[in-house]
């Protein structure tokens, strides 16, 4: 995104970007590094690539839409956090070329940076990926998903994943919390002039409703600062 916003509206997509409404998708997984692979998926990056290929042959014969995620390209719960961009953009690469639509870059630990997500973007688009193929999904372990997004809406990144009330964890790397609260999200998206379809305060509610019916505390900091404003 430009850093000039001033009556310029950039349109960041709400969701998935399926060009049907009701397509299907599917979603395959693999991993930067080979210690995550064999714990999340019990096999090694090459054996989980040798998968995917089969699943997206299949997908395409069906004329299933395919979505790629590589997990812990921003950080490794067993290997540490420096994870290699060049490791991240292959498998990307190799996802791509396999025929998967869209491939949705990970931060499973959210132990990414600014610094290191600009990093990990320069070499995704120094092999030739392109923006539009990409997609973030940004944990909020550290408290850095929303600056890492924000790195990434200056890339040039359109697609974000997020969850109501900031959902989620992951089973396999210690500590960590939820995908970026969506209502964050769009807060911060509206506040530099970005255009999203989406209905902050009906997704405040919704965030509220959802953690209330799940017994969790609600890890929006956007959320609970809209509600306490529409409620008396």
């Amino acid at each position: 995104m430009p850093s000039d916003t001033s009556g310029v509206k950039h349109p960041v997509k709400p969701g998935s970007s399926s060009a049907a409404k009701d397509q299907m998708e599917i979603s395959i997984f693999t991993a930067a590094t080979e210690a995550f692979s064999k714990a999340n998926t019990n096999c090694s990056i090459a054996e989980s690539l040798e998968r995917c290929t089969e699943i997206v042959a299949l997908a395409k014969n069906r004329n299933i839409r395919v979505r790629g995620y590589v997990s812990v390209a921003l950080g490794c719960p067993y290997e540490g956090p420096d994870v290699a961009p060049s490791k991240v953009a292959d498998i990307t690469t190799s996802l791509l070329e396999m025929g998967v639509d869209e491939v949705s870059v990970a931060d499973t630990t959210g132990m990414g940076t600014a610094p290191r997500t600009r990093e990990l973007l320069r070499a995704l688009s120094a092999t030739g990926i392109a923006n539009q193929d990409l997609a973030l999904h940004l944990h909020d372990t550290y408290g850095q998903a929303l600056v890492n997004a924000v790195v990434g809406l200056e890339h040039g990144i359109r697609t974000f994943d997020s969850s109501v009330g900031g959902l989620g964890g992951c089973p396999f790397s210690k500590g960590a919390t939820g995908n970026i609260a969506t209502e964050d999200l769009v807060y911060c998206l509206h506040s530099l002039g970005a255009t999203t379809g989406v209905n902050v305060d009906k997704m405040a509610e919704i965030g509220d409703w959802i953690s209330a019916e799940l017994g969790r505390s609600n890890d929006s900091r956007a959320g609970k600062a809209i509600l306490a404003r529409l409620r008396p």
